[in-house]
């Protein structure tokens, strides 16, 4: 057991169980893991408050909980997670808790319709740690239902396509997949690649050779290299040919076998490129394609291939889709809340 927990309501009206309001009591075994939930100046606390319209009041190892049963009950799963984040040694941040809201809220409704409230939900164990992604640098977990989805795929499924806004996870997360499979010495090498299609730039224009050139559409890839690997560990590999980073014109004519494949920015491929990369596939091997079909830079009147693939692909056995929403945005709150104002004006 994580946490010990009470309740009792508040009032006997007439509202809902869902709307009545709820005092509950969660009791930590451990004083300094308690530390650590709490956050300095007990700012994990108040984010929970400020997201889920609970008060939480702790005193030592005991936070007490007052709000509407059903927020109550989600205040109470979120400390428990970070309770077992702070057990395993993960850092406990603003980043995390926002992350276990998401998840206790992604559980909330499942919960609802089954009538049943269990005294742990899944994500605050066994379900969550076989999500867990473990590289040389970080333990990376799930911090929304979408993300559970794409890594449960990631695990099961030979090629998933990860669709959605900005800011979800789809390439960070695919490439933790990837260095976690390599380390563990399921594939021999990681191959990354993205279509150089400009954004309002001509890349004639930008300085360098060929390599100069592609690089800074492949920067995103390198980031979430570096914050799995030591950088001196990515760099070795990269010489080896161990990781491979190239355009996605360098695909054509290969067969790649043992390899975990990411293709980044796949609404930017024209059905044709799409085709080309999807037919790369080789014995034992893995492919991730990730890419948001309400950003594509593809001239006018150009169909993406991401989209194209959907359509075409739909119910393929072995493929697998996670379809992100500005719910699963782990960026900055206001990253999701820029993705919702949009909406569907750009064809999703």
């Amino acid at each position: 057991m994580y946490a010990k927990a009470s309740h009792a309501p508040k009032s006997s009206g007439n509202p809902s169980n869902s709307q009545q309001a709820t005092r509950r009591v969660v009791e930590f075994e451990d004083n300094r893991l308690a530390a650590i939930v709490y956050g300095q100046h007990d700012k994990n606390l108040a984010r929970i408050e400020q997201r889920l319209g609970v008060v939480l009041i702790n005193r030592g190892n005991r936070v007490a909980i007052e709000g509407s049963h059903d927020r109550a009950d989600v205040a109470r799963r979120v400390l428990n997670d970070l309770y077992r984040m702070a057990q395993s040694g993960q850092a406990v941040d603003i980043g995390e808790v926002d992350g276990a809201v998401r998840m206790m809220e992604g559980v909330e409704p499942v919960q609802k319709k089954e009538g049943t409230i269990p005294a742990k939900p899944a994500q605050s164990g066994g379900d969550n740690d076989r999500l867990k992604i473990t590289t040389r640098n970080r333990v990376v977990m799930p911090r929304s239902p979408g993300q559970a989805d794409y890594i449960a795929n990631l695990l099961k499924s030979e090629m998933v396509f990860g669709v959605g806004p900005a800011g979800t996870g789809k390439t960070y997360l695919a490439v933790a997949m990837a260095v976690a499979r390599m380390l563990a010495g399921e594939i021999d090498r990681i191959v990354l690649s993205r279509p150089a299609v400009e954004a309002g730039e001509n890349l004639g224009f930008l300085p360098g050779d060929l390599r100069d050139k592609v690089d800074p559409y492949l920067r995103p890839l390198y980031d979430a290299l570096y914050d799995m690997m030591p950088a001196e560990q990515v760099e070795k590999r990269i010489a080896s040919g161990q990781i491979e980073i190239a355009p996605l014109a360098y695909m054509r004519g290969r067969t790649l076998a043992n390899s975990f494949v990411i293709l980044d920015e796949a609404q930017n491929t024209t059905p044709m490129q799409m085709k080309m990369f999807l037919t790369r596939f080789g014995e034992n091997s893995r492919m991730a394609i990730c890419g948001d079909i309400t950003q594509v830079d593809l001239p006018r009147g150009t169909r993406s291939g991401l989209r194209n693939a959907l359509d075409i692909l739909r119910g393929v056995e072995g493929i697998a889709v996670t379809r992100f929403t500005q719910r699963d945005v782990v960026r900055h709150p206001l990253v999701g809340r820029i993705v919702e104002a949009y909406g569907d004006e750009d064809g999703r």
